[in-house]
This record gives C-alpha cells, structure tokens and sequence, in this order.
C-alpha cells in the first residue's frame, strides 16, 4: 500500500525539506514503496505535478522551490503490475488533484481509468465529491456499499487549494491511520509521522474533513 503526504500553509514553505522526511519514511516502511512517486503543488494560479518510476528516496529534489500547498505520494503496486509513470499519483486534472492510498477488493465502479485509483477518482468528481466534506462522505459510502470488503480507503482530493482528507480502513490500524501535526499556519498529513516542531495526532478511522 501507498503512503501520502500532504502540506498546506498559508505562507509559502520549502517544498524538498518535506520531500526528503517523506522520502526517508518510504524508504522505512514495511511495505515496498519504490515502484516510483509523484507530487503536485500550487503555484499560486494553477498545480503543477512531477512524476517518476524512480523510488523517491533515490531521487533529488533540488527542482522545486516553495509553495502553499503540497501533496506527494510513493507507490507500492499492487501485485506488482502497472509500473509506469502514467499511473503514478498525484492525479491532476484541470484544478483537481487526488491521490489515494489502500485497497478495494471487489469493487463495482463505472467511471473510466488505467486502474483502480484512477477509476475511483472519476468516480468520486462524477458524484461531486470534490465539492464538500458532506458530498465526499456520500460518495465515499456508495464505494463502500459497491465494494465487497474496503481493506483501506486513505485519500486526498482537492479543487483548487480547497483541500479534503478521508481515511477509512476494517485493519491494521498501526499502518493505516493517516496522522495530521498543526504549526501556525501549517497544516501536515501524512501516513506516516516524521520529525516536526509540533506533536502529530492520530486521524481517527471515518475522518472525512476539509483541510484548513
């Protein structure tokens, strides 16, 4: 399974210091997260993304500068299959962007993708989940109830810079449970805690919330 990152201030930060903490946390999972990574930020009027089969802690970040709101993802295939940039997260389109880490076994969507994350997202922005927490919970159950078990549904979408955060997963919490550290203006979360000048928090499982 997928690890996420997501950033957001209101006063533009260093993009690399946060990639390279993401990177080292990916390189310590569990779980192999090297079938490549991705990230998009706000460049103030539009997102701007960069992928790569690279693992991301053999990559280099010195290509980016700041930004307001960051989100970054390392990919663990599933079973192995699809290892091309074309599906790595973050997903962009227009101003929307999602990025998705679990698994649906059984999963009964119709919306267009290369894979399953890409077909959950089409999903989701046809059910207008991009437009309130209200609307993504909504949508995220009708997932649910067309899915046969949910293992994990962790996930960021955004329009804009209106950022929403779900977790929801039926095991291993110890790996699931997405955290969230709050500093001033700054808002991080991640599935996976790193050194920060403020305590992370547990994001409790069925959280859908907006990200201030």
């Amino acid at each position: 399974m997928c690890r996420l990152l997501v950033v957001k201030a209101a006063t533009g930060f260093a993009i690399a210091p946060f990639l390279e903490r993401f990177a080292l946390t990916a390189r310590a999972s569990r779980e192999f997260q090297g079938d490549g990574w991705g990230c998009a930020w706000w460049t103030g009027t539009r997102w701007e993304r960069y992928r790569s089969i690279t693992p991301v802690w053999d990559d280099t970040f010195d290509r980016f500068d700041r930004t307001t709101v960051l989100i970054a993802h390392a990919r663990s295939a599933f079973r192995n299959e699809g290892i091309v940039v074309e599906n790595n997260m973050p997903f962009v389109e227009h101003d929307l962007v999602f990025a998705f880490n679990g698994e649906l076994q059984g999963v009964r969507l119709t919306a267009e993708g290369r894979i399953g994350a890409e077909k959950l997202f089409r999903f989701l922005v046809l059910r207008g989940a991009d437009l309130s927490p209200v609307a993504l919970s909504q949508a995220l159950d009708l997932v649910a109830r067309r899915t046969r078990y949910v293992r994990a549904m962790n996930l960021v979408l955004a329009r804009g810079t209106a950022l929403q955060v779900a977790s929801r997963f039926s095991e291993d919490p110890d790996y699931f449970t997405m955290h969230q550290s709050r500093s001033g203006d700054r808002t991080v979360v991640a599935s996976d805690p790193f050194p920060m000048d403020a305590p992370w928090e547990p994001i409790p499982n069925g959280t859908v919330m907006e990200l201030q």
